[in-house]
């Protein structure tokens, strides 16, 4: 039936997870919109720490290592700096897949001009933590390696700034992984195209394509990360199983739908440390609630994909009977635990197409932080201009993290749901006006990065 045996938290061997190699834990140097007072006060600190150190170096040497005393002083005005900040964290749909398989990498390899103009979008906004959307996933970890040295760390055109992620997650997904049954109802299994990806456990054209990435310049905590690209759909009770109305039957065989597995991509809690404290990062990507047909089975899926991080929330105890990763860890979020939900979450709570009560559920759940939708002034300007669907659009253009053209205009998908215990400092879409400098690097994705800065409450 799809569940496993509970086990208790601690109990379990570590995920897989990559420290980017090459890479030390540095800081990020800031642009200048970042720069506060707070922060000019300590790089004053660290200039003058070595002074007021060697003023004092013969006691130093009486009493101990001059030197590590040095590294020891800086380490602890450094962490004090950095938990005196606030804590950027990041979603970007970044359209960084392709067709084939490996042909990311081969992209990346030759020099890829939409991984350079997203490259020079996260050095713009520099997050502490983002997670990239439709990076595509290889076992090696290769392609993020090409991201990360090649692009990232190279500054992207005049006044640009390197950046370095130090620490890094990435998983199999399930897009593009043959499940050897017939789930569009064609009467072949797998095939060639279309056909294969929609045989997939997601869609997917090639195992690993639209994948998911973590950065970051903080430590991940590898002994508890958690995975869900396992679990069954059916394994959610009262899960909205899709119905056909020509048929007035059920869409899928029982002997299939028993079998289905619920995230499309994977739904990932990657807990980072933070100067801030424990973090739990929320990842997923719902699947589209498009491309489908009557039965709405995409739309199902992604309203209970949604559900899940619900469920995963409210952490019921009878919910450890159905909550349980890859690693046979059963049951929800502890209480207390401070977290973000984060991804193209594929579903806007007013405008087109989806169940948007499922979206507009998660942002009103007790645990996630009541606080303004992130805006730019570029997406209004935007749904002014380009017209088509968005002149019916009731929601407000501002909040919007997608262009999708004329017919479907533009959408809020793309979401940071802090929890309670954090405090929203700032918030924003990168989504520049059209004559701003950084506009042809704003539109290397149909969807736009979105950050909030957090401080914690106490």
């Amino acid at each position: 039936d799809g569940l496993q045996t509970p086990l208790f938290f601690n109990e379990t061997a570590p995920p897989e997870i990559h420290v980017a190699p090459h890479s030390l834990p540095l800081h990020n140097a800031p642009p200048l919109a970042r720069r506060t007072p707070v922060r000019m006060l300590a790089v004053t600190l660290v200039v003058a720490l070595p002074i007021l150190l060697c003023a004092s170096c013969l006691r130093i040497r009486v009493h101990g290592d001059p030197e590590a005393a040095l590294a020891g002083a800086a380490q602890q005005v450094e962490d004090a700096i950095a938990a005196s900040l606030p804590l950027r964290v990041a979603t970007y749909n970044t359209s960084l897949y392709d067709e084939t398989d490996g042909g990311l990498i081969r992209r990346l390899e030759s020099g890829d001009p939409a991984a350079r103009r997203i490259a020079a979008v996260l050095q713009r906004v520099r997050p502490d933590v983002v997670l990239l959307n439709e990076f595509d996933y290889d076992a090696a970890g290769r392609a993020a390696d090409l991201f990360q040295h090649d692009y990232l760390e190279v500054a992207q055109g005049a006044g640009a700034q390197a950046l370095r992620y130090p620490f890094r997650y990435l998983a199999p997904v399930n897009t593009g992984v043959p499940s050897g049954l017939d789930l569009d109802g064609n009467g072949i299994v797998g095939g060639e195209g279309r056909d294969r990806g929609n045989d997939a456990w997601g869609y997917g054209l090639h195992p690993g394509q639209y994948g998911m990435l973590v950065l970051s310049r903080y430590p991940i905590d590898r002994a508890q990360v958690r995975t869900f690209q396992l679990l069954k759909w059916s394994a959610m009770p009262d899960a909205f199983a899709p119905i056909d109305p020509r048929a007035r039957g059920y869409y899928y065989p029982q002997e299939i739908w028993r079998q289905l597995r619920l995230s499309s991509k994977s739904h990932w809690d990657v807990p980072v440390r933070t100067p801030h404290g424990l973090l739990h990062l929320l990842a997923s990507h719902p699947a589209p609630p498009v491309f489908d047909g009557p039965e709405d089975r995409n739309g199902a899926r992604n309203a209970d994909e949604l559900r899940l991080w619900r469920e995963y929330l409210d952490n019921d105890p009878a919910d450890a009977a159905w909550i349980c990763d890859d690693d046979g860890r059963c049951g929800g979020l502890f209480a207390g635990r401070r977290f973000v939900i984060a991804g193209d979450l594929n579903n806007d709570p007013i405008d087109g197409d989806g169940r948007h009560e499922a979206i507009v559920a998660l942002i009103e759940h007790a645990r996630v932080l009541r606080h303004p939708a992130p805006r730019s002034i570029g997406a209004a300007v935007a749904a002014r201009e380009v017209g088509g669907a968005n002149a019916g659009h009731r929601a407000d253009p501002a909040e919007d993290t997608g262009d999708f053209g004329p017919r479907i205009g533009n959408l809020r998908l793309d979401y940071l749901l802090p929890s309670v215990g954090l405090r929203v400092v700032s918030s924003g879409v990168f989504w520049p006006e059209p004559a701003a400098v950084d506009a042809a690097n704003a539109g290397a994705s149909d969807h736009r990065a979105v950050w909030v800065d957090l401080m914690p409450m106490n």
